[in-house]
């Protein structure tokens, strides 16, 4: 009964939140000619600044409401039970999450894809910042419904999602120009993290560093505005205990900066472990076709119970678990499982902490790519508390030097959380505001710094971006590549070149040559297949000379090996790296192996040039 009402309390609260919802989507839809009226009236930073606010506010509520739908299923199925029965859920809540949120993204989303920064980060790159309406809701229900039932991820990346979405939706609700759209996009993804962590600085840095990377912004205010309208609303309602939050428990001496360093170091190797067993995962989980998503699911949620039954901390975002951590110690969490008997073992604690972090990889790998729906800002954090308390503990425990647990515990989450995300302003701020204080300041530089150095010396991108960056479908840090992504080969694709068949004499060429500008021609078979090219130069003598043996002969005798071809939907990027290394000015265009046309260099620079400008008035 006493849970059934807590489960009714909770409807409660989530119906006033979605009925307050409904009256802000009703309020801005009669609000729109207004909303266009100030528009009109107000000059560009006010109306931006406006924007922002109502960015910020309206991601706040939607953090509000994903992190409260997470923790009412979290209670209703775990609290108040004794550890063995908790165990028992353990193994059954993970699958069962799993399997429902695979069936509920199939049915009611048709397989339509919300996960990930990257996902974002390709919109902005490929998609001028306009991101599909969906995603302002997707994340919500398969996010809630994932750790909710103890899936191994974290809310943060989905909060960042969704807020991104709504900026890009709101931006094309106006009709702003890419600039503004990107900016306010940025500005939902700020409002996400700063309602996530009640920590205002962090959303803006995590959108400076990670958002807009690569592309050049003056207008600032909008985010820092969005930043601490979410940063409100989040702290208005939710209760703390939903998120993470610590007090600083001893202060920082500089006499213990050696240990710093190598805990950075730790946690930089800690992180390239993390991405590798990442990508081994999702190569796994890659083999499963798409049909087989209940098969996949099913697997991935097996793996997760186990890992759940035997290490609790792995269940759901693992928050609570990071506070018990570090304010009480891993006593309290050995003492909640099987290895419960060996709670007064030192050296048994301390394995348990290690294989924490070791597996946590696994768990929030197989969370992910096995159908569930969370991002790797969670779990970072809470891996990088579990390396930080083994690693100060096992120096105490060998009698080395006498550290501070707890703060090690933290500056590993800093650390850690850099060198998985490449984001170490945003680590240093964020662990720096929810110890309510800079006291830290000085070790959260050297260890996020040093971690992050780290693993750019195995790979100058994230886990999470490794791959769009590759295959160009993100930029990175470059401006130029931003601007050339955008172009599209099909649009600046010339199909006039004349096309002739191997068997053709070369009398006919110059029936051609006289009513056609071009200077080539490309030779085909009868499936459109490019077999090369025959250029004027190569045939110039003989049309002039008028030499009838020479002229009998089929073009085939003439052909020329054609510069490398590039692929219809192929990255721009991409096409300009071949036009350098063959050093041609143009190139065939294929689709399916078929000859299609072709693209000019001088097409691509107009095209370029064309959109610089346009972008540079928008700016």
């Amino acid at each position: 009964m006493k849970h059934v009402k807590k489960f009714i309390s909770y409807f409660r609260f989530l119906r006033w939140l979605l009925r307050m919802q409904h009256q802000t989507e009703d309020i801005l839809q009669q609000h729109e000619i207004p909303l266009s009226w100030l528009k009109a009236k107000l000059n560009r930073q006010q109306f931006l600044i406006l924007s922002g606010v109502l960015v910020g506010l309206t991601t706040g509520f939607a953090s509000v409401l994903l992190k409260t739908l997470v923790h009412a299923i979290t209670v209703l199925i775990t609290q108040d039970y004794h550890f063995r029965y908790q165990l028992m859920f353990y193994m059954i809540f993970p699958l069962t999450g799993m399997i429902i949120t695979v069936l509920v993204v199939h049915f009611l989303f048709k397989d339509k894809d919300g996960k990930g920064i990257a996902g974002i980060l390709y919109e902005i790159a490929q998609k001028a910042a306009i991101v599909p309406a969906y995603k302002m809701y997707r994340q919500i229900v398969a996010s809630a419904l994932t750790i909710g039932f103890g899936g191994s991820a974290g809310l943060e990346s989905p909060i960042a999602v969704t807020g991104a979405a709504i900026g890009s939706n709101y931006a094309r609700t106006y009709q702003l120009a890419f600039k503004e759209r990107t900016l306010l996009l940025a500005a939902g993804s700020a409002a996400g993290i700063a309602s996530a962590f009640n920590a205002p600085i962090a959303g803006v840095m995590f959108s400076l560093e990670i958002i807009l990377s690569g592309v050049v912004f003056s207008d600032f205010v909008p985010l820092i505005i969005a930043s601490v309208s979410g940063t409100l609303v989040s702290k208005i309602i939710l209760n703390e205990q939903i998120l993470l939050h610590f007090n600083l428990q001893q202060d920082f001496d500089y006499r213990n900066t050696p240990f710093y360093l190598l805990l950075g170091i730790c946690c930089g190797i800690y992180s390239r472990y993390y991405a590798l067993m990442a990508h081994r995962v999702e190569a796994f989980f890659k083999r499963f076709k798409q049909q087989h998503y209940l098969q996949k699911a099913a697997i991935a949620g097996t793996i997760l119970a186990i890992f759940c039954f035997l290490f609790p901390p792995l269940f759901g975002d693992g928050y609570g678990f990071v506070k018990t951590l570090a304010n009480e110690g891993p006593e309290h969490l050995i003492a909640n499982s099987i290895f419960a008997s060996l709670v007064h073992r030192h050296w048994a604690i301390l394995a348990f902490v290690g294989s924490i972090a070791l597996v946590k990889v696994f768990a929030t790998s197989v969370t992910i790519f096995g159908g569930g729906s969370g991002g790797n800002f969670a779990p970072s954090l809470f891996a990088g508390a579990f390396v930080g308390y083994f690693f100060s503990k096992l120096v105490v425990d060998l009698h080395i030097y006498a550290l501070p647990v707890a703060n090690f515990t933290i500056v590993g989450m800093a650390g850690v959380m850099s060198g998985i995300l490449y984001a170490p302003l945003t680590s240093i701020f964020l662990i720096a505001e929810v110890t309510n204080g800079y006291e830290l300041f000085i070790p959260l530089m050297i260890v996020s710094i040093v971690s992050y150095v780290i693993v750019r010396r195995f790979s100058p991108y994230s886990l999470e971006l490794e791959e769009y960056v590759k295959e160009g479908k993100i930029y990175a840090r470059q401006y130029d590549s931003h601007i050339l992504s955008m172009l599209r080969v099909k649009d600046l694709l010339d199909s006039t070149i004349p096309q002739i068949h191997p068997e053709t004499p070369l009398q006919e060429v110059l029936n051609i040559l006289q009513h056609d500008k071009h200077l080539f021609f490309v030779v085909v078979d009868h499936q459109q297949h490019l077999l090369g090219i025959v250029g004027f130069n190569e045939v110039k003598n003989i049309l002039f000379t008028r030499d009838e043996r020479q002229l009998s002969k089929p073009i085939k005798f003439f052909i020329c090996e054609a510069p490398p071809p590039v692929e219809i939907h192929e990255n721009m990027n991409v096409v300009m790296e071949k036009f350098e290394s063959s050093h041609a000015h143009y190139l065939p265009v294929i689709r399916n192996d078929r000859y299609v046309g072709c693209i000019f260099k001088s097409a691509v620079f107009d095209a370029y040039r064309t959109t610089l400008k346009a972008y540079s008035q928008e700016t």
